[in-house]
């Protein structure tokens, strides 16, 4: 495993593990506080994303930087990352074969930031991490589950964000669970 960022870093931006590699302009890695107590993983990059080399700044980043505001979080407070740090054609989600190929690398971004909360952005960022019974409580929309001493929940679409109006019953679903 990676001891450092500036391994994990190099070796990610020279990796060719998967067809992604081909078509891609920037590896897009992660942004954000390494020591975060939230961590945001999405599925992949999209066209904005791999133009800029920085995760979450198309149509969807925006609307998260919009979300995260209404609960008094600032984008700068986290550590966002990806599955898989290459763009997939089309911004399909991304193949079961290129999640693999990028597993070390955000297992790795995981135990380097080591946050308290891991927020999964989207089903396939879910299926990717989450197996069994965790997956069922997921499906049974169970808001929050601690896996290794670590705090998980899902956002896979607009309605959740928008239950989540007010920043307390955010944190309150963190607190009390």
């Amino acid at each position: 495993m990676y001891e450092n960022w500036e391994e994990l870093e190099e070796v990610c931006k020279n990796c060719n593990k998967c067809k992604l590699c081909e078509a891609r302009k920037n590896v897009v890695i992660g942004e954000g506080n390494k020591n975060a107590d939230i961590m945001l993983i999405g599925e992949g990059p999209g066209a904005d994303e791999d133009e800029q080399g920085i995760p979450f700044v198309g149509k969807a980043g925006q609307l998260m930087n919009k979300a995260l505001s209404g609960l008094g979080i600032n984008r700068e407070e986290l550590y966002i990352a990806n599955i898989v740090k290459c763009r997939p054609p089309q911004n399909r989600n991304p193949e079961k074969e290129e999640a693999e190929a990028c597993k070390e690398y955000i297992k790795a971004q995981i135990k380097l930031v080591s946050p308290k909360v891991i927020v999964l952005l989207r089903e396939c960022s879910t299926k990717e991490h989450i197996r069994g019974r965790i997956w069922n409580n997921i499906k049974q929309r169970k808001m929050v589950w601690k896996r290794r001493n670590k705090n998980f929940t899902n956002i896979s679409s607009r309605s959740t964000i928008k239950r989540w109006k007010q920043e307390n019953i955010f944190l309150e679903r963190f607190e009390n669970d």
